[in-house]
């Protein structure tokens, strides 16, 4: 929790008008344990608060947005240094969580970016101060370019420093290796050693190559680690310089002063300390190469956006930096090319790939009033796009932030790790500890040298980055390829939750359905032609604002059809409506109106009883007396969406219906489609009891919705998982959005889900279990049973290792096939 351990705090409050706005944001800040008083400037549109005790900064900001109000956030993005295991991610938001101005955070291992929120008006320079001051120095990022931009300055950096030192490394180490180790392993070579070299002379080199790797490369692992000890926040750095130095001091005083040594204890260890440094930094070296590659999600999203674009400027184009462009300025797009901002089509037509959004492979025509969106490309014909949306505005910019959130988000299960992993260094440096002692008192002789080799393995092969890399990384990549399948991650902590998710709940308008009615049936009478009866029927229902007269209308449209004017028109209560046509009477209305003008629908009960069964409801028009046309307009059901019912109905969940629509209706589509439970003629309110009954007669459930009225189930529901193509608000209050559009789109984040925590389980119980397998053996819990010890450099060998496993197995992710694929 972000505490404020100021006494009196300035909280900016958006929305109050009155005196009474006043007093229910004073009252809900007062019933804050530790608020002593709370005055309201509705002038400044600020609370001021003063405070008897430490308060946690969201519970202010909860206070005030429980009464209605809107406390304005601002988030940024800094680039942190220094970052460079499980550990550090602890440290930095335990540094973070004592910053009074902080309201919430989110660190991300891979990217080594912090993102703040703070309180609109705060300076965020203070931040990148505040961290400083903590040891881990913070630059402020503007914009998505930038930042993209400064990952991957920073991670070739971060490659480049790395592989110099490991060149170094090894090229000091190696021989120092040889000389050691070929000596014990060699019997010729160790010959050839004592004929020709001193052993004190040989040990004299060894400290000059040793002294050279573990104050030149090893230099920044050792002044980390020794100030993580100093600020008593020991890390995996502290580990790694506690187990060298020991090693090399250890050696040097055998090598300088070994008189105050027992003459059976007096050997050098350097080989040991100057591989283990070496053999950690190819690690790190590989753990950043693979660390770039699954941060890879975020820099593909913003390398979408073109960094100029060609702008219409007194009838000429001009190339201009995309920074620059402003709403209303007019883009020209060329075959081929990347539509730069989000906007809509003024002039030209052509077919524009949005897989980059949607996930879907088939290009969408794009004509004169058409959207497009920043980042997908034009294909076929040139365009003039009228720009709508800029910089933080644009859908790719918000998918980017999303996508950001996700990846930086924990999910319940990495509380624990946190948890564990913030104990486990003080953990180990006791096991260390504990392993000398024990070696002292129990080993034969040379009992301080088998102390001191088994004591430095220890501290040289726990590995608390394999546990923080465990989780981060694999939520890393899940959540990046996710948006390459047009699947985002609103909230992270929605992976973890959809696993266990038993009932998949639906809005039926816009998510089973089209969203759109359409003219669906159109059936003439034998003495009658479509066109000209459509174009008379359509002509009446221009009068009509309803969603199946324009149905109707747009219809007529489509076909090119001429709609004649009309004379006369009139609209019958509860009936329906008629007008004069090119001297025609047309009458349009339901049966029943047909009946109150006499006129007979018998030839059409056949197809009438048809369409009932298919929850539409018929609809008559008569020409000067005449039955001319039974015609349905209805919402048609998506393509996707029987398919995609049938493959959750395979993975044995079960699938419910719940829409405002008639129950006649809802249950026709229910059969159709093989839907469970259906509930309908429900307002938005009873959406959410709705949603509540099925959590205590299923368990957890997943809502899938498009409207604003699907927003209070949308957060009711274990899960809310909005249609992209619906409104803002259902989206914002999802914890999942499918670009697509497409019910299909559930089944790939389901998959996603589980194979993403598959994969988080997997890192986990290897981490784990490479600790409790081998921090014994590096004990020398083996030895009493057939004299194993496990050597130091061995140790750091495969500590290097785990990290690179688990990043690597998180990579894996970024091959996932989409159920969609095969439906």
């Amino acid at each position: 929790m972000m505490m404020a351990d100021l006494k009196t705090l300035q909280i900016p409050v958006r929305g109050m008008t009155c005196a009474g706005c006043a007093g229910r944001v004073e009252r809900g800040l007062l019933q804050v344990s530790g608020v002593e008083q709370a005055v309201i400037n509705l002038v400044t549109q600020e609370a001021i608060v003063h405070l008897s005790q430490p308060v946690a900064l969201t519970a202010l900001v909860e206070a005030v947005e429980g009464s209605g109000y809107q406390v304005p956030l601002h988030g940024y993005d800094f680039a942190v240094s220094g970052m460079n295991c499980g550990s550090c991610v602890g440290r930095i938001e335990q540094a973070l969580a004592q910053s009074p101005i902080v309201v919430s955070y989110q660190v991300n291992l891979a990217t080594q970016q912090a993102h703040v929120q703070l309180l609109a008006g705060e300076d965020p320079a203070l931040i990148s101060q505040w961290l400083t001051e903590h040891n881990y120095p913070a630059e402020l990022l503007a914009d998505n370019q930038r930042k993209a931009d400064d990952l991957n300055t920073r991670q070739a950096a971060e490659q480049a420093g790395l592989k110099k030192q490991l060149k170094y490394a090894f090229l000091f180490a190696t021989p120092l290796f040889i000389l050691e180790m070929g000596a014990h392993f060699i019997p010729p070579f160790h010959a050839f050693l004592e004929r020709t070299f001193n052993t004190q002379h040989l040990w004299y080199l060894q400290a000059i190559l040793a002294a050279l790797v573990l104050f030149g490369p090893g230099r920044d692992i050792l002044k980390m680690g020794w100030q993580a000890l100093r600020r008593l926040t020991p890390d995996m750095n502290s580990l790694v310089a506690l187990g060298t130095m020991a090693a090399f001091g250890y050696s040097m005083v055998a090598t300088f002063i070994p008189q105050i040594l027992p003459a059976a204890t007096v050997n050098v260890y350097f080989e040991a300390s100057a591989v283990i440094i070496a053999l950690i930094l190819l690690g790190r070296y590989l753990e950043a190469r693979a660390k770039g590659n699954a941060a890879d999600a975020i820099k593909r999203l913003i390398d979408l956006q073109p960094r100029d674009a060609r702008v219409l400027f007194n009838g000429k184009s001009i190339d201009k930096p995309v920074a620059e462009i402003r709403a209303g300025e007019i883009l020209e797009i060329r075959p081929g090319e990347r539509i730069a901002l989000d906007g809509v089509v003024i002039a030209g037509q052509s077919f524009v790939d949005e897989s980059m959004l949607t996930g879907e492979p088939v290009p969408v025509e794009k004509t004169t009033e058409t959207k497009v969106i920043g980042g997908t490309v034009n294909q076929t014909g040139s365009l003039q796009v009228k720009v709508e949306q800029v910089g933080a505005n644009t859908v790719l910019a918000h998918i980017i932030r999303l996508v950001e959130q996700a990846q930086g988000s924990k999910l319940p299960i990495q509380g624990l790790v946190d948890r564990i992993t913030l104990r486990f260094v003080p953990a180990v440096m006791l096991a260390a500890l504990a392993t000398f002692i024990i070696w002292m008192i129990f080993a034969p002789a040379p009992a301080l040298s088998l102390a001191l080799v088994n004591a430095v393995a220890v501290l040289i092969i726990a590995c608390p980055c394999a546990m923080g890399l465990a989780t981060p990384t694999s939520i890393m990549v899940g959540t990046g390829r996710a948006a390459q399948l047009g699947i985002l991650f609103r909230q992270g902590q929605a992976l973890q939750a959809l696993k266990d998710v038993k009932v998949i709940a639906v809005d039926k308008t816009g998510t089973l359905t089209e969203g759109q009615p359409q003219l669906t049936d159109f059936v003439v009478t034998a003495t009658q032609h479509d066109a000209s009866v459509l174009a008379l029927v359509a002509a009446v229902e221009q009068q009509s604002e309803h969603p199946i007269a324009q149905a109707i209308v747009q219809d007529a449209e489509q076909r090119g059809l001429s709609i004649p004017s009309i004379a006369e028109f009139q609209s019958i209560t509860g009936m329906g409506v008629q007008a004069k046509v090119e001297g025609q009477l047309v009458q349009i209305g339901a049966d029943r109106f047909m009946d109150s003008l006499g006129i007979s629908t018998a030839q059409f009960t056949e197809q009438a009883q048809q369409l009932g069964e298919q929850g539409k409801s018929p609809m008559y028009a008569a020409i000067d007396g005449q039955l001319a046309v039974m015609m349905a307009v209805s919402d048609p059901i998506k393509s996707s969406s029987k398919a995609a019912i049938d493959h959750l109905h395979k993975q044995g969940l079960k699938v419910a219906m719940i829409t405002g629509d008639n129950r006649h209706t809802a249950e026709a589509i229910a059969k159709q489609l093989g839907i469970d439970h259906v509930v309908a003629q429900v307002l938005p309110e009873a959406k959410v009891e709705a949603v509540q009954q099925l959590q205590q007669q299923y368990g957890q459930v997943a809502y899938v919705g498009d409207g604003i009225n699907d927003a209070p189930a949308l957060a009711a529901a274990d899960v809310g998982i909005a249609i992209g193509t619906g409104t803002d608000i259902a989206m914002d209050a999802a914890d999942v959005v499918l670009m697509s559009g497409h019910l299909t789109g559930v089944i790939n984040a389901l998959a996603l889900s589980k194979a993403t925590l598959r994969n988080i389980s997997q890192n986990l119980f290897w981490a784990f279990a490479y600790n409790i397998a081998l921090i014994p053996v590096a004990a020398g819990v083996l030895y009493p049973f057939n004299g194993t010890l496990l050597s130091p450099v061995l140790a750091a060998g495969a500590m290097a290792l785990s990290s690179v496993f688990v990043v690597t197995n998180a990579l894996r992710l970024r091959g996932f096939k989409a159920p969609l694929e095969a439906i």
